[in-house]
């Protein structure tokens, strides 16, 4: 009867008598790379796959479209002369240009608008202030007692 418990049991169960820890393949994960042999097959068949039978090429490689996608790019632009294809690099522009993050033209413009923002809350605290003391002034006038400040 033991026999038949150890069949069902399965090879990760603690009890089935593996001593090792159990592993998660998925655990360390690595970039695969690609020889050109491999990438050119793997294009030539998908490119001859009838519009159904794709998926499963890509399926049995463990590929993405987009993946293969890119190789065909790249096996264009080499065809066309390129020498292949480069990785991209970002540009950045000089301090100073037009449009940059410290242009001048523009950090004078953000200058100004915030200047007009300050005006006009300096303007509104100040009319908040004035509408307070109206406010009061009215109270004591018609002899009712302040409200309390403490809540």
């Amino acid at each position: 009867m033991s026999g038949s418990n150890l069949a069902m049991q399965g090879p990760g169960d603690p009890s089935a008598g593996s001593v090792g820890p159990v592993v998660d393949p998925a655990a360390s994960a690595f970039r695969r790379t690609f020889p050109a042999a491999y990438r050119a097959r793997v294009v030539a068949e998908y490119e001859a796959a009838p519009h159904g039978s794709k998926v499963a090429v890509l399926r049995r490689e463990g590929l993405y479209q987009s993946q293969v996608q890119k190789w065909m790019v790249a096996r264009d632009q080499v065809a066309l002369g390129a020498a292949g294809p480069r990785p991209l690099k970002r540009v950045h522009r000089a301090k100073g240009a037009a449009g940059g993050k410290d242009d001048p033209v523009r950090l004078r413009a953000e200058n100004e608008r915030l200047a007009r923002e300050l005006a006009k809350a300096q303007a509104v605290v100040e009319v908040m202030g004035k509408l307070q003391g109206l406010l009061e002034a009215i109270s004591e006038s018609t002899d009712t007692p302040a409200p309390s400040m403490t809540r």
